[in-house]
């Protein structure tokens, strides 16, 4: 299987929201969030944004305090994050300005604790250095539980909802990953087992290339997939067989 990046329906809603923020009138009105159920393709896709823009990815952990989102930032930022604590801030702030480098956060839920103490340093990041900052989570309900701080929630110029991929979206990535053509039906096929999931789209891809290479076929069609189960995840249901009703 090829390996590129596949410029999905939610990849260029993700741009677009990048660009409205860019374009924000406020200054401090620099956040974009990005939410959506597991397995949609956020954190993948923030990703390569962030490694082609060089921004600063950080994976949020569970016992982040502010001290240990500093001192985490950092070391991304390749600062020494040793010192008194206002020592490594004012590197980091020196740092950020110079480069106006995005902040990127994902599992953003973390850092919700105690009144959302490593958002409100992330605001004084964003504030001082007018510079962007994009939020990431899977977990329901974060919008609502961020808007109960006026000061953070404002900062949000942008949310973009990731959703379950479309059929056009799976035939896209089949066309672009794919080593094999794979026909209309196997797509809808990939689809609905995968219920526009992408790391299950995934595996159903690897599946049917492997099915191409044991039966050297240079085209796959639902006809080749009878019985062959393209999405091994026990949260995804699918339909009954016929043999089985």
């Amino acid at each position: 299987m090829k390996k590129a990046f596949v410029e999905t329906t939610n990849v260029e809603r993700f741009r677009s929201a990048l660009a409205a923020v860019e374009q924000r009138g406020a200054p401090e009105a620099s956040w974009l969030l990005v939410s959506g159920d597991p397995a949609l393709g956020k954190s993948t896709t923030v990703k390569q944004w962030a490694t082609r823009n060089r921004a600063v990815y950080l994976r949020a952990k569970e016992l982040w305090t502010p001290g240990f989102f500093i001192r985490d930032l950092a070391a991304e930022l390749g600062e020494d994050d040793e010192g008194s604590l206002k020592s490594v801030f004012g590197r980091v702030i020196a740092r950020i300005g110079h480069t106006q480098a995005t902040i990127v956060i994902d599992e953003v839920q973390h850092c919700l604790r105690n009144c959302a103490a490593v958002l409100e340093e992330l605001r004084d990041i964003t504030d001082t250095t007018e510079t962007m900052a994009v939020l990431v989570t899977g977990v329901e309900q974060v919008q609502s539980r961020i808007g109960k701080h006026a000061q953070i929630s404002s900062r949000i110029a942008r949310v973009v909802d990731f959703r379950p991929a479309s059929v056009e979206d799976i035939g896209l990535m089949c066309a672009q990953l794919c080593d094999v053509t794979v026909g209309a039906d196997a797509v809808a096929l990939i689809h609905q087992e995968a219920q526009g999931r992408m790391r299950q789209t995934m595996n159903a891809l690897v599946a049917i290339e492997a099915i191409a290479r044991r039966n050297k076929l240079s085209a796959v069609t639902a006809a080749d997939l009878k019985g062959v189960a393209l999405v091994q995840d026990w949260r995804v249901k699918r339909p009954a067989s016929k043999e089985a009703a």
